[in-house]
């Protein structure tokens, strides 16, 4: 019989552990839920992952292009998306004990739209059944996009251009937040961006997503002693806060994904650990939230290994500091009761 697939059920079987402080409340702030033939990521799915021994009382979903609209203009087609997660999230607060609600949505819009994207952020109000949080329009972009598994697909210095920054603004004037997704290297555009709209809540997913595969193999020192220069230059910007994880995408060269099996709590501490107090050092707990990053970083670990992980990392702070890493800095940004 052959080994299980990395990243299937079976694989991800293969390590189990007891589970950490399993009555602390958690929000996951970042999951995504698709339709795609033979990997449907539905509320079901979902459940299946926060209910497997952390007590994960509620989630947000973040934009990843499902369920867009058919027709109709271009620049609205993003609203199925919401529509669709709406359903979802309607489905996830009828679940009852044990299952987490998704209490709120990042949607997509095209910000360089400028003044033009209220349009677009109104509507997604109107069908987002009052869970509408913001929008992520992602920067992710590398020159050598043939190396990734994920590779972005952003035009070249999308942070800089006037009209993407006067998309920003609009939603800072409708107390919508930002969140973003891109690589290491281009953590210093991100800052200047943070810095020129400095009115709209951003959020930094995934660490700034360091790349280890491609180019970009073999050179994890070089690549973290630049990313803790820059981490601490966002952390300067005030209207940022970072989710801290997402680092166990194929991308980020860690190799899990191709093991015989996946990787235990400790062997994640290991690996990873120095990322996450670095960025908790510079941000402080209350602008810091644990995300899973689920289904992508499902490729390469187990959700209640992770978060044993991500635990144990933190098993020396102070009780209220990790509330707020677990809870309360997401259910702040996120407008969760």
């Amino acid at each position: 019989m052959p080994d299980p697939a990395p990243g299937s059920a079976e694989w991800l079987g293969l390590v189990t552990e007891d589970i950490i402080d399993p009555e602390r409340p958690i929000i996951d702030p970042h999951h995504h839920l698709w339709r795609r033939p033979g990997n449907d990521y539905l509320i079901d799915q979902l459940w299946s992952d926060t209910g497997s021994g952390h007590n994960i009382v509620k989630t947000v979903f973040v934009e990843c292009r499902a369920e867009y609209r058919d027709d109709g203009p271009e620049h609205m087609k993003c609203l199925g998306e919401t529509e669709f997660v709406a359903g979802q999230a309607r489905r996830s607060a009828e679940g009852g004990p044990g299952k987490a609600e998704i209490a709120a949505i990042v949607s997509n819009a095209d910000l360089r739209l400028g003044a033009a994207v209220r349009e677009v952020l109104e509507a997604h109000l109107e069908v987002g059944d009052g869970k509408f949080r913001g929008i992520r329009h992602a920067g992710a972009r590398d020159p050598h996009p043939e190396a990734l598994t994920i590779p972005g697909r952003a035009p070249e210095g999308l942070y800089a251009m006037p009209e993407f920054r006067a998309g920003m603004k609009v939603l800072g004037e409708m107390g919508l937040t930002y969140d973003t997704w891109h690589y290491h290297h281009q953590n210093r555009a991100f800052a200047d961006l943070a810095r020129a709209v400095p009115q709209t809540q951003m959020i930094l997913d995934h660490f700034g997503t360091p790349l280890g595969v491609g180019p970009y193999a073999g050179k994890r020192e070089e690549i973290f002693l630049q990313w803790k220069e820059d981490i601490a230059e966002i952390a300067k910007c005030e209207n940022v806060v970072a989710k801290l994880g997402g680092l166990a995408m194929p991308d980020n060269g860690f190799g899990w994904d191709k093991r015989a099996t996946p990787p235990t709590s400790d062997e994640f501490v290991a690996a990873q650990a120095p990322y996450y107090l670095h960025a908790i050092e510079c941000f402080g707990p209350d602008r810091c939230m644990f995300e899973s990053n689920f289904p992508v970083d499902k490729r390469s670990i187990n959700y209640a290994i992770m978060y044993n992980g991500m635990k144990k990392i933190v098993a020396s702070f102070s009780e209220s500091e990790k509330d707020m890493m677990f809870h309360g800095t997401a259910a702040r940004i996120y407008r969760i009761d």
